[in-house]
């Protein structure tokens, strides 16, 4: 099932109806099933054939996302290239996935410059594109490749080395969605504000999207307070956000005033949540709906609707916020020990998963592929366990794991802790050289904004709730965390910070 699939199937249920809107402006399914046949016939006449990559380097834009379908029409392979990366590391991506053709908007051109002589075509959206459109009006349509071929290929976050190129076949997809459709609520005709990048989890989820005939707004920059006014002018019943914004958006002063009743889906996911903000977003904002992923099985490892934020009787279901959620319907998860054996209930070790969800492999890297792929399972990497009610509890990437005093640690419980002080806004915890426990437990904070703590307090607070054994032995504040260009903490950053 071809990527196109999605858009004719949200078209046969109302060519006319908006598909893709932007400052109030909307091009219907006619109109991007239109552009995605003149993108495709402009690519077969740029020499693009069945299998070819194609990037594009866009912001939040709606011509460049229904560019995606041309390229799938096509037959070629869409390359999403993040915006906000430095050249060099877009330039590693383009190289990594032979990129032939790139399309990107105007404020990009200058890095394109920099990073495009190995490219056959870049096309510059706006009155370039649209002669490149015209040159190829007269071609022949171009018919869509069969399915099960590779369709997406996506670089993996790269905060722990070079990106890899992960593989996603339309099989992948497929699953992604029919989970998605199958997990969370969906009543009537949805529409999707999509304010995260349309490069990463964003963007994929418009897909289940357009295959119920949705709407999807599309925010340019990452703004909580338009997020808010676009929320109750549009009546939105989905959309995503990581908690780095979720965070932003309980701060903001006109969230309790906002009008949000038409909310059916906040999906949060990308990064670990605090499970006190959280709560805090369950009665503020409504129905918050976890998913858990990686770009090597996309989404929707496991999924929490947001009935299973609440118990029986409506209250909050705190002994779950933590978790993230069970397994999907179409998704096996397992727990593995460093023997390759499987764990049972309640025992912790590497998150393993067997799906039609898991990627082909690393594009032209099959020694990384047989890796992630040993004993018959994906492995991601992640270190958890499930309890007796199947939930899955995460509870630390197996590399951020901290050994002090022969006691092993994982950071995460160590940063939920620290997420419950109402001062932290985010915190970060990793292991540090240390001559007595050979590492210490460290912690680096930011602060709600215009709020003080002492050190000391939070490491007492942490103390009170989890033991000395994994409270930080150092805490340091700092106004902002680095992060990578989807937002998560890049500890090798802070290591490299408080080692220097």
């Amino acid at each position: 099932m071809s990527l196109t699939f999605y858009l004719e199937k949200g078209a046969s249920l109302g060519r006319d109806a908006p598909c893709l809107t932007l400052d109030g402006k909307s091009l219907s399914y006619r109109e991007v099933v239109e552009l995605s046949h003149a993108v495709a016939r402009a690519l077969r006449r740029s020499g693009v054939r069945l299998g070819d990559k194609v990037g594009i380097l866009s912001g939040n834009d709606p011509v460049a996302f229904a560019c995606v379908f041309g390229i799938a029409r096509a037959g070629a392979v869409w390359c999403p290239i993040n915006p906000r990366n430095g050249a060099a590391e877009n330039q590693e991506l383009l190289e990594l996935f032979d990129c032939r053709v790139l399309i990107h908007q105007e404020p990009f051109a200058p890095l394109v410059k920099e990073i495009g002589p190995g490219l056959d075509t870049t096309v510059q959206l706006g009155d370039e594109f649209d002669a490149w459109l015209a040159a190829a009006a007269q071609d022949p349509p171009v018919e869509a490749p069969p399915p099960e071929d590779v369709v997406a290929i996506v670089g993996t976050g790269g905060t722990t080395g070079r990106p890899r190129g992960v593989m996603l076949t339309d099989r992948n997809l497929e699953t992604m969605s029919a989970i998605t459709l199958m997990s969370y609520p969906f009543e009537g005709r949805p529409t999707y504000l999509a304010l995260a990048p349309l490069t990463h989890a964003a963007g994929v989820l418009c897909f289940p999207v357009m295959a119920r005939g949705g709407e999807i707004v599309v925010v340019a920059k990452p703004d909580v307070g338009e997020f808010l006014r676009l929320v109750e002018r549009h009546r939105v019943t989905h959309t995503f956000l990581p908690p780095t914004l979720i965070y932003m958006l309980l701060a903001h002063e006109a969230l309790d005033s906002t009008d949000l009743g038409s909310l059916q889906c906040f999906w949060y996911g990308a990064a670990p949540m605090s499970a006190a903000r959280l709560a805090e977003a369950c009665e503020r904002i409504g129905p918050m709906a976890q998913l858990f992923g990686q770009s090597e099985a996309p989404m929707m490892i496991s999924t929490m609707s947001p009935a299973d934020h609440r118990r029986s009787d409506g209250s909050i279901a705190t002994e779950r916020l933590s978790s993230a959620g069970r397994p999907s319907p179409l998704v096996t998860v397992a727990i593995m020990g460093e023997d390759g054996g499987l764990l049972g209930s309640g025992e912790r070790g590497e998150i393993v998963v067997r799906s039609s969800l898991v990627m082909a492999g690393y594009y032209k890297n099959p020694v990384a592929t047989a890796e992630a792929g040993k004993h018959g399972w994906h492995h991601t990497g992640d270190i958890g366990y499930l309890d007796d009610d199947g939930f899955l509890f995460i509870v630390d990437r197996a590399k951020d794991m901290v050994i002090t005093g022969g006691f092993n640690v994982y950071s995460a419980e160590v940063e939920q802790a620290l997420m419950a002080h109402k001062a932290v806004r985010d915190c970060a915890v990793i292991g540090l050289p240390d001559d007595k426990w050979g590492e210490r437990v460290t912690a680096v904070v930011q602060l709600q904004p215009d709020t003080t703590v002492e050190a000391d307090a939070l490491i007492a607070f942490v103390k009170e709730r989890i033991g000395s054994v994994k409270a930080p032995k150092q805490i340091e504040i700092w106004p902002d965390l680095p992060r990578s260009t989807v937002g998560k903490v890049l500890k090798t950053d802070i290591r490299r910070e408080l080692l220097s």
